[in-house]
């Protein structure tokens, strides 16, 4: 088994290896901050270009999960383009790729503070969804009980015996779940940052992403 299984209010969720969140009963996959077109962005505002296959990379793992678990339901997290603009940019094939992700699919892009309007791809834009007894939202609020999230990009570092390694992590306690950016060429915020560490409860655990999911208590 690759992936880190848990509960929350009850309901059985799966940490996946690639950043995803499955919800087997729902038939659900859940990602978070995509950043679609942050190549163009950087470039349209003058800056230096990236490699031009962050687009292609984060499709298909996208797919890959979508083929594995068999998900019904796709909820992008917010923060799925870099920009509002970034939408425009995209390539035609990945417009494309992403329509037939979405065939047969209850699709919903989240509201992210990257992308706070509505995108012109299929599915349908919400600013949050609460799936009793889930809230899925982009922002984490400290007050939420049962929420998944995004937004912060979070990574957590593991001793091993060849030193140490970080990687974009889950955070999971009893009130919350905060997602790893999926995209390709997403930065992170460490664990122990003091606005994780305000949000998480004592006894939090982070879930380290890469070719398997490695729960470790929380750094702090």
């Amino acid at each position: 088994m690759t992936h880190h299984a848990f509960t929350m209010a009850g309901e059985t969720l799966h940490a996946l290896p690639s950043g995803a969140l499955h919800w087997p009963a729902q038939a659900l996959l859940a990602v978070s901050d995509l950043h679609f077109g942050k190549s163009e962005r950087r470039v349209r505002r003058g800056g230096m270009a990236l490699p031009p296959y962050e687009v292609q990379d984060t499709l298909t793992r996208l797919q890959a999960d979508l083929a594995a678990t068999r998900a019904t339901t796709v909820i992008c997290l917010g923060d799925s383009f870099d920009d509002l603009a970034a939408q425009d940019g995209l390539p035609e094939e990945a417009r494309l790729w992403i329509a037939r992700l979405q065939a047969g699919r209850r699709w919903i892009w989240a509201e992210g503070n990257h992308d706070p309007g509505p995108v012109d791809l299929g599915g349908t834009h919400l600013g949050e969804l609460h799936l009793a007894p889930l809230t899925f939202r982009h922002i984490a609020d400290p007050a939420a009980q049962a929420e998944i999230s995004g937004h912060y990009h979070p990574k957590a570092q593991m001793r091993t015996r060849a030193g140490s390694l970080s990687r974009p992590a889950f955070l999971i306690d009893s009130a919350r779940v905060i997602l790893p950016a999926y995209g390709t060429y997403t930065g992170g915020l460490r664990s122990t940052d003091k606005a994780l560490d305000a949000l998480m409860r004592p006894g939090a655990i982070a879930v380290l992403t890469g070719r398997q999911a490695v729960a470790i208590p929380m750094p702090r």
